[in-house]
């Protein structure tokens, strides 16, 4: 817990700011400018500098894999990614010592300027979906019947993985798709190319969707 820095000083500034209202209750002093200054610290400085640096340590935790997991349909695809022995495109990635610990939020974080900000929006979305629709699913119902929002965009690999990238046009198949990739036209994820990064789930729904098939035929 103490790693962190910001959480660090956000108990820090708690503690300190419980101190001082303490010492004020308990010794009653006068009401002077001295008094006054303690009392701006230990009923507002110190609280906002607690909420401030709390809000940000909160925001680092939830670009963990270990929050991701945390509600109970999505631990599948986190304990995936965190299994040494699986091959998965997610699991891959994770095993990448730059991001691995935040290898969910790296693959699916939006893009651009305002990426951060998208991206936190997005996930009270997710959180209002699973806590409103979805709490009760089962993992397979979940995988079968529960698709991202958008589609997974090449952006989020070509920005580790360059498209001017020298070893990258050194691969025929990047050399003739490379407009369509830069473009989003072929998927980077798709089964033809590096696979979907959650192969599991993709099994699920095309099971399902086949049953689904064979229940309306007369």
């Amino acid at each position: 817990m103490f790693s962190d820095p910001f959480k660090t000083f956000a108990i820090g500034c708690a503690v300190l700011s419980t101190v001082l209202l303490v010492w004020f209750f308990v010794r009653r002093p006068q009401l002077n400018r001295a008094t006054k200054i303690v009392l701006l610290f230990g009923i507002g400085v110190l609280p906002i500098a607690t909420a401030g640096t709390g809000n940000v340590a909160g925001y680092h935790a939830t670009k963990e894999t270990q929050f991701c997991g945390s509600c109970h349909v999505m631990t599948p695809y986190a304990d995936d990614s965190t299994d040494r022995a699986s091959t998965s495109l997610a699991a891959r990635h994770a095993r990448n010592e730059a991001f691995g610990h935040e290898n969910c939020y790296a693959c699916h974080a939006d893009y651009g300027m305002f990426g951060t900000i998208t991206t936190k929006i997005g996930g009270m979305r997710h959180v209002y979906e699973y806590l409103f629709n979805y709490r009760d699913y089962t993992h397979e119902e979940f995988q079968a019947e529960v698709n991202i929002r958008n589609p997974f965009r090449n952006e989020a690999c070509i920005r580790c993985h360059s498209t001017q990238n020298p070893l990258f046009n050194k691969v025929g198949d990047h050399v003739s798709t490379q407009d369509d990739i830069r473009s989003g036209k072929t998927s980077c994820a798709s089964e033809g190319c590096h696979g979907p990064a959650h192969p599991f789930s993709k099994e699920v729904k095309k099971r399902h969707a086949l049953v689904g098939t064979s229940e309306v035929k007369p």
